[in-house]
């Protein structure tokens, strides 16, 4: 297992994580697939696919390691996270912070990141480990909230998740997101069986974000 600042690392290098929600394990692994293929190095396999721990296993036998860093999402208690972290999930995602599935991923030194929305959550997560923090839904707090908490918390790496597209992407970036999260409008043409066209998004995300950070370093 990778250590925990190699994840949190390679996670911000690409800035880019794939939700993977799917109907069955098969499509969930060839979305995952598509993603890779272009690019998206961090995969999160929601535990909404049926069999999602035996995906993350597959996803970790069938594509090189170089190309992936898989985790695990929709975590709601201490027992799922310890089904993934055992799968081999890198990482652990959930929709809101609980302390039980904190404490747990501590003590396997794997990067917890929970979903939070206000700055009390936040700094709670932070106190008990989590080095970044999924903004979460992010079509209903908005770019600004990211610039807004990293006001008085500058040291804070955020990540929104949820209403994130390639239309915005490069603002969420450019607003201070250490990296964004998209799953349906990445996943869609594969979930309909247009791989190829996922493969093309997942491609357009990793430019999108190397192009709000050259921006953003050229100021």
């Amino acid at each position: 297992m990778k250590k925990k600042f190699d994840v949190l690392t390679r996670i911000a290098k690409c800035g880019v994580v794939a939700v993977v929600r799917a109907k069955n394990e098969e499509e969930a692994i060839n979305i995952a697939k598509a993603c890779t293929d272009g690019g998206v190095e961090s995969i999160e396999v929601t535990f909404t696919v049926p069999g999602a721990d035996r995906v993350i296993r597959a996803l970790k036998e069938q594509i090189p390691a170089s190309k992936l860093c898989v985790g695990a999402g929709s975590v709601l208690d201490p027992e799922t996270a310890r089904a993934a972290i055992l799968a081999g999930a890198e990482f652990i995602v959930a929709p809101s912070w609980n302390m039980e599935v904190a404490l747990l991923c501590n003590r396997y030194q794997v990067p917890y990141v929970p979903g939070c929305q206000t700055i009390k959550e936040i700094v709670t997560a932070m106190e008990y480990g989590s080095d970044v923090i999924k903004v979460f839904p992010g079509d209903m707090l908005g770019p600004d909230f990211i610039k807004d908490v990293k006001g008085p918390l500058p040291y804070c790496d955020l990540m929104p998740s949820g209403g994130v597209n390639l239309e915005n992407a490069g603002e969420w970036i450019k607003k201070g997101a250490v990296a964004i999260s998209s799953g349906s409008h990445l996943t869609a043409p594969a979930a309909k069986g247009d791989l190829a066209e996922t493969t093309v998004r997942a491609r357009q995300y990793v430019e999108a974000v190397k192009a709000a950070r050259a921006e953003l370093a050229a100021k």
